[in-house]
Formats: C-alpha cells, structure tokens, sequence
C-alpha cells in the first residue's frame, strides 16, 4: 500500500492544496480531488478504498477514477513523494 513520505506536509484550502517536501525544499499545487486523495492516504487507506470515496464523493465512475488516482499515485511516485 503506497503511503506519503514522511517529509511530506499538506495544507488543504477551499480549492485543493499544497504539498510541501520539507527535505526537497519542493511545492506541489493540488487541486481538491487530488487533496482528498492525499488526505486518505495520509490515513492509511488503500487504493481500492481511495477510488471507491472518490467516485462516491465527487460522483465520478470508478472506472474513471481508478484510472486517474493510478496515475497520480504513479505521479507522485516519480517525485518522490510517496513510500511503498
């Protein structure tokens, strides 16, 4: 199960969020799904729950919405920003 590193910190807002890499000296924007999506990650849930919120939350297909948390997970991955 992916989980944000441990130098990550995310400050949410009314349109997303930001991600601070307090080793990398790094900012990533976000935008509110994207937000959400590190929000549960940061509680340790795993992906097949993830995409099941998202849709429910943002009304979105699951089919469509696994495709994209794959892809940001993967994003976020290449950065550095998550372990596991």
């Amino acid at each position: 199960m992916p989980t944000i590193s441990r130098s990550i910190r995310l400050s949410k807002g009314g349109d997303g969020g930001v991600l601070l890499d307090v080793e990398q000296g790094t900012i990533f924007s976000l935008n509110t799904v994207g937000a959400r999506i590190v929000e549960l990650l940061q509680a340790q849930q795993a992906t097949p729950y993830i995409v099941n919120q998202i849709s429910r939350e943002f009304g979105a297909s699951e089919q469509t919405v696994s495709t994209d948390v794959t892809d940001f997970l993967r994003s976020l991955h290449e950065r550095g920003l998550l372990e596991g």
